[in-house]
């Protein structure tokens, strides 16, 4: 089955030009020009991920990004004709997976897209497990806390999986790294300890007093639940 990509862009030709690119490559592709109408096509189709630009009418990229997370766990390439490292900072924050500066390459968004569609799909673990607080389903890339659910980004389960099935292994940032970037970018060398830190929020978990996710200075991080 074709997987599906939405494409949220206000260059018209761009979008045609990916579009049919993309194609190619067995992706069925949706575009949108402004935030407001992409947001409706999220609901709407459920793509597999999303390509979204950060310069859009109205609503930024950023912001846009924010929205999604609110309901929805969809992988997200950005976009953007800028390519500062703080800009690619604030994109992980807010819970995209991917960053890529404009101009590029289309065969080089299809290598990023299917890295991330590939961290998504290879989990590892295939069945639903409890530790303490925390229910964890593999296959569906969901979690309960206390029996409520708790939106996690591509990054985020796949940290957190990644935490699991070594427990009781300190994992260094450059083994959760490798995992999780799926690229060579010197800039994504803070994206361990932004997502670390952002799945520790969701967890409600205390750094100082950790009950899933316990810091080794100097080493890494280790699972403890």
């Amino acid at each position: 089955m074709a997987e599906t990509l939405l494409i949220i862009d206000d260059d018209e030709k761009l979008n045609r030009l990916l579009k049919k690119f993309m194609a190619d490559f067995g992706f069925t592709v949706h575009a949108a020009t402004h935030p407001v109408d992409g947001l409706k096509k999220i609901r709407r189709f459920s793509p597999d991920l999303v390509i979204l630009d950060v310069m859009l009418p109205d609503i930024n990229g950023f912001e846009v990004c924010k929205k999604i997370r609110q309901f929805s766990t969809v992988p997200i390439v950005m976009l953007t004709a800028r390519g500062e490292l703080m800009d690619k900072v604030v994109g992980l924050e807010l819970g995209a997976d991917d960053y890529l500066p404009k101009p590029f390459e289309p065969r080089e968004l299809v290598a990023r897209i299917q890295s991330v569609l590939r961290r998504t799909q290879n989990i590892g673990k295939s069945q639903v497990q409890t530790y303490g607080r925390l229910t964890v389903d593999f296959a569906g890339r969901k979690i309960q806390l206390d029996g409520e659910p708790v939106i996690l980004t591509t990054n985020e389960f796949t940290a957190l999986a990644l935490l699991i099935k070594n427990a009781g292994r300190v994992m260094d940032r450059d083994e959760i790294l490798q995992t999780l970037r799926g690229m060579d970018s010197d800039a994504f060398n803070r994206s361990v300890d932004i997502t670390m830190s952002r799945l520790r929020q969701k967890l409600k978990d205390d750094p100082k007093d950790p009950v899933f996710i316990k810091t080794i200075w100097g080493a890494g991080y280790v699972f403890v639940g």
